[in-house]
């Protein structure tokens, strides 16, 4: 038990401390063009992510993928940049992006967990059973994003319900911030 609650510590902390501002970049972009209503679906939404996520850390640590660490960071904010790109080319039509948002989520899934792996690699003994951690830590990682994203929900419903902001230019605020920060990362993390 005391493994599993240290994993689940490290996957809390892995979303929600100040060093993880590309992985709560990214789920910004990927809910922003949701409406608060739909809660439901951009939980399954940030779900698809961990799964995502999930996979890739599992086959890094059992050492079928390797990937450069250079690479990985570069390739995290690109997977935020597209996002985020995609929320403003595809603005006119939702509920094609709503749709592609579950897919993207996976794959990119797949791509930030290789953010974590040569730490999961090392930190995980190669006789010790992967599933304790391995659970532990997707657990944490999943009930930071859903802090995240009902304090993303709340800020929405504030300023659409209160401050009477128009949802469209939220969507446009928000991606095209993002955009811009996730850019930056990826500019200076270039592997070459």
């Amino acid at each position: 038990m005391t493994d599993f609650i240290f994993y689940l510590n490290l996957g809390w902390e892995h979303i929600i401390s100040r060093d993880a501002l590309d992985h709560q970049l990214f789920v910004l972009a990927l809910i922003a063009a949701y409406p608060y209503s739909d809660w439901k679906k951009i939980l399954i939404l940030v779900t698809a992510f961990t799964i995502g996520h999930s996979i890739t850390l599992a086959l890094s640590i059992l050492d079928v993928i390797r990937v450069s660490s250079a690479w990985v960071e570069f390739l995290i904010p690109a997977t935020i940049v597209i996002t985020s790109l995609d929320n403003i080319v595809m603005k006119n039509k939702k509920n094609t992006l709503m749709k592609m948002n579950y897919y993207l989520a996976l794959f990119f899934g797949l791509i930030h967990g290789m953010g974590f792996a040569n730490t999961a690699r090392v930190m995980i003994a190669k006789s010790q059973s992967i599933a304790v951690p391995l659970l532990g830590f997707n657990i944490g990682l999943e009930l930071g994003q859903i802090v995240i994203v009902f304090a993303i929900l709340i800020l929405l419903f504030i300023l659409l319900k209160i401050f009477k902001v128009n949802r469209k230019d939220w969507v446009l605020f928000v991606s095209s911030g993002v955009f811009a920060l996730s850019l930056k990362m990826a500019i200076e993390r270039l592997p070459f």
